[in-house]
């Protein structure tokens, strides 16, 4: 998989999962029918929101982002559905490579050396990719959520 269509297809998975929270959050707040939802849907896209950071921290390690643009993909997460325009304009403005450039280049630097393991190991890669997601994850229900 390149690394365009990763980070498109977790971009909008991260999109998709935002509408299922807000339907979830419209069912428990607006009707009052079920918070479910609230708690199916938030989580789904706790682990989406986990991924779609872990992918953009992998491409923006392989394609030599900037860290503006790379803080700039991260931001998008956090207002419902901008990693889609943010996916589009990045299309538009700076495309994304049709190959990993780590898997033919030398790695600069320990970043560097652990994406290009990843990328050049895909079986591994997924199945590290994974286990980060899940205990980022698992540290977020830990903490909990901010108090007031």
């Amino acid at each position: 998989m390149t690394p365009a269509l990763l980070f498109r297809r977790v971009a909008v998975a991260e999109a998709i999962t935002w509408a299922l929270l807000l339907t979830g959050m419209f069912l428990k707040y607006v009707t009052e029918t079920t918070e479910l939802g609230v708690r199916v849907f938030g989580m789904l896209h706790g682990v989406v929101f986990v991924a779609y950071g872990v992918v953009t921290l992998v491409v923006a390690i392989d394609q030599r982002w900037r860290p503006g643009r790379t803080l700039s993909a991260l931001a998008c997460a956090v207002p419902p559905f901008a990693t889609v325009p943010f996916d589009r304009w990045l299309e538009r403005r700076h495309p994304l490579a049709d190959s990993w450039r780590l898997r033919a280049t030398d790695p600069a630097g320990p970043l560097e050396r652990v994406v290009a393991w990843l990328v050049r190991s895909p079986a591994q890669g997924v199945a590290a990719g994974l286990v980060a997601v899940a205990a980022l994850t698992g540290l977020a229900l830990l903490v909990g959520p901010p108090t007031s």
